[in-house]
């Protein structure tokens, strides 16, 4: 065992991680490009942008750079009663880019205190109106919005919420479009989005109780990465136009190219009322969240009633060092084509994914920009498969770990999403190792 590993070993609590039978952690010495390298010289492909987050390779000069001009000019400063450039210069081209309407941006440290941020806006919102009937928040299946309590709320519950669910508040959920488990049974694109009544089925029945409708849009994550049609969400936002209710839009997987757009909401044409922001803002180099809304809820919190402040931040909120950060990798969505590369990445996903369809126990086959996913069954049939605790996710992963490959799949559900400084022989190298293992894989017996 290497001295990092003892001395992580006598102190740290992993995330995600069952501490007793986890296999060691890898201890990473540096990183270049889509690269890590060990403490022992191993040189690893990070085959999932390090939890979602690195977008432009590791250790990218541009970003280097920002964060060591801006360290020294001012590393951080309280946001309540202050103000800074990068701040500014941020809020102002994260403005520009987001689907017009959405001008007010509020900054947090995470993914999880983004979606918290959008919660409390939203109920507050309406309270501060004069209408605190509306209680209710609609959120779909298979969601997964992050690990404070109100994003565990909103989220479908599982082993992830399940201990807590006594100190979680009640939320109506309504059918996400699910295509290859079709909750109704039915099949694109006949199906004309059927599944779709079932959210305005909810939104009849609760009427103007309904705060907001939250929704991961195209892309659902850690719920099993499950890609949308675009006529859903479009459908989504007429439902919320119809039935008079805010929509929120947690896009801090989805922000920032991953699905080939610069926000997923782009496939759609949609504008939420708030939409969430994080992971790869900063290009994976830094915590930072964003919940961005429009001039109308902004202005429900204006008053000379000191009670309808929104009364949230945290310690490190605007972070200079990160917005910095995250106006640099801004830049480099300008100046070297990244969702031009993002392009190029989903069509060789396709072409290198789709026949892997015919191997006994691929069930279905994803792929949304720069996201390639598999969706493995023990029977092709039944669709039979464990879930997140499905014991192929671990045995797969220290495959392709031995192989040189960083992968984490999401118990029966294989994806690859790498940064996307990823060359075409990077990438094919890759999809060469996830093809030639599944090619020989066989699921494992009782």
């Amino acid at each position: 065992m290497s001295d990092l590993l003892a001395r992580d070993r006598r102190h740290l609590w992993h995330p995600y991680t069952q501490m007793r039978t986890a296999p060691p952690p890898l201890p990473i010495v540096r990183g270049e490009g889509v690269y890590l390298y060990t403490d022992d010289g191993r040189r690893v492909l990070d085959g999932i942008s390090s939890w979602w987050v690195n977008i432009h390779g590791h250790s990218h000069p541009k970003l280097n750079e920002a964060l060591a001009r801006q360290a020294r000019e001012l590393e951080h400063v309280l946001f309540a009663g202050c103000t800074h450039r990068p701040a500014i210069e941020l809020a102002e081209q994260l403005v520009a880019l987001l689907p017009p309407g959405l001008t007010r941006i509020f900054y947090s440290d995470n993914g999880s205190t983004a979606v918290e941020v959008a919660l409390k806006m939203a109920a507050q919102y309406w309270w501060n109106r004069g209408d605190s009937q509306r209680r209710v928040f609609v959120a779909l299946h298979h969601a997964y919005h992050g690990d404070t309590f109100g994003a565990m709320s909103v989220s479908e519950a599982s082993i992830f919420t399940e201990p807590f669910a006594p100190w979680l508040f009640p939320v109506r959920r309504a059918h996400a479009p699910y295509c290859y488990r079709c909750p109704l049974g039915l099949t694109r694109p006949s199906c004309q989005i059927s599944c779709l009544n079932d959210l305005e089925r909810i939104l009849q029945e609760e009427g103007e109780r309904v705060a907001a409708v939250i929704v991961e849009p195209m892309l659902q994550g850690a719920g099993g990465m499950i890609v949308w049609p675009a006529e859903f969400l479009a459908g989504v936002r007429r439902l919320c136009d119809r039935f008079g209710t805010l929509l929120i839009a947690d896009e801090v997987l989805t922000g920032f190219g991953r699905t080939g757009r610069m926000f997923a909401c782009e496939h759609a044409g949609v504008r939420p009322d708030i939409l969430c922001l994080s992971k790869a803002i900063t290009g994976g180099y830094l915590p930072l969240g964003v919940t961005a809304t429009t001039e109308d809820v902004y202005e429900a919190f204006l008053s000379e009633d000191r009670r309808k402040t929104f009364f949230h931040g945290h310690s490190y909120t605007a972070n200079p060092l990160a917005c910095a950060v995250a106006i640099a990798s801004l830049e480099i969505f300008r100046t070297e084509g990244t969702l031009a590369r993002v392009a190029a990445l989903e069509r060789q996903l396709r072409a290198r994914l789709e026949p892997l369809r015919d191997l006994p126990h691929v069930g279905d086959v994803r792929v949304i920009g720069g996201v390639g996913i598999l969706e493995l069954v023990r029977d092709k049939r039944t669709k039979s498969a464990e879930g997140y605790l499905d014991r192929v996710g671990p045995m797969l992963a220290a495959e392709f770990l031995r192989r040189g490959l960083l992968l984490r799949p999401l118990g029966n559900v294989l994806y690859f999403m790498p940064p996307y400084v990823i060359t075409e022989s990077e990438a094919e190298w890759a999809l060469d190792q996830i093809t030639e293992v599944l090619t020989a894989w066989r699921w494992p017996s009782e």
